[in-house]
């Protein structure tokens, strides 16, 4: 299973949200840092838009775990990005870089992603585009 989560990364970087959400069951749980559980892959997409336009970002250095029945699999991975619209309670976007390290946690069935849950530390976002 560790295969549809490199898949699934491989679409990120690419900017490709059609391919991730290819990845992902019907009824995917998408868990956001600092954020509400979305259902759906529709909820996804919604997502995915508005990222991709408050954020451009590369995830680099990342390390894939899975176990043996390949039901439950975490990443863990740098996230290189800018900052290129305001998001709605954050700081003002100016282009800003910044790098973090980041973790995703994925439950997997039928060949499908069923949970997305990503961590990242907000603090060290704050301030490294507060900077």
């Amino acid at each position: 299973m560790s295969d549809t989560i490199t898949r699934y990364f491989a679409a990120f970087n690419a900017g490709d949200t059609q391919s991730m959400i290819d990845c992902l069951s019907d009824d995917v749980a998408h868990h956001v840092n600092e954020g509400n559980i979305r259902v759906g892959k529709e909820k996804f997409a919604e997502f995915c838009d508005h990222m991709s336009r408050c954020y451009r970002e590369e995830l680099t250095d990342t390390v894939v775990f899975s176990t043996p029945d390949g039901s439950r699999a975490a990443a863990e991975y740098i996230v290189n990005g800018t900052y290129l619209e305001t998001d709605a309670g954050l700081p003002e976007a100016r282009g800003q870089s910044y790098r973090l390290p980041a973790g995703s946690f994925f439950d997997l069935k039928d060949g499908k992603i069923s949970r997305v849950t990503t961590y990242y530390n907000l603090s060290d976002w704050m301030a490294q585009v507060s900077a």
